[in-house]
């Protein structure tokens, strides 16, 4: 039995760029009969977003950027870009939002990057967030190569 698609994850139906939709991918876990956990694909991602904007705002993270990449591209919805002032505090923010987010029953796809690289990218499929000590948010410059992106939410 197939299940139906999310709204808005229709690989047939194109996003403004002309290009497919991501497809939502599998729910794991699911045994016998018991309810899978939900992944970030099933939450709305502007909902995801903002929870995960109000979770880096708990763990003193700096000049949060909150970004709208639908327009632009398939690659995510949205992007969260924010600052922590040492490795240590990249690892409490990066494990924060994991750790509550895991409580709220959504597991990231994928972490990559460690606080001693200075900088931590969590993987929630339509959203995606990076967390960068200062000089490495300089450097990388997400913002300017996203210059186009609309920016729903700025924390300084």
């Amino acid at each position: 039995m197939t299940e139906p698609a999310l709204p808005g994850t229709d690989p047939a139906t194109p996003n403004a760029d002309g290009l497919p939709r991501r497809r939502a991918r599998a729910t794991a876990g699911a045994k016998d009969g018991a309810p899978a956990r939900a992944t970030a694909a099933e939450r709305a991602p502007l909902e995801l977003a903002r929870r995960i904007v109000e979770l880096a705002e708990d763990k003193k993270a700096a000049d949060i950027a909150l970004l709208e990449l639908t327009p632009l591209t398939t690659l995510a919805d949205y992007f969260v870009i924010c600052s922590g002032g040492s490795e240590r505090q990249l690892d409490a923010i990066a494990d924060g939002i994991v750790s509550s987010l895991r409580d709220e029953k959504t597991r990231p796809i994928g972490r990559e990057g460690t606080p001693a690289s200075h900088w931590v990218l969590l993987d929630f499929g339509s959203v995606i967030v990076h967390i960068f000590t200062p000089p490495e948010r300089d450097y990388y410059g997400l913002e300017k190569h996203w210059a186009e992106a609309k920016t729903i939410l700025r924390v300084q």
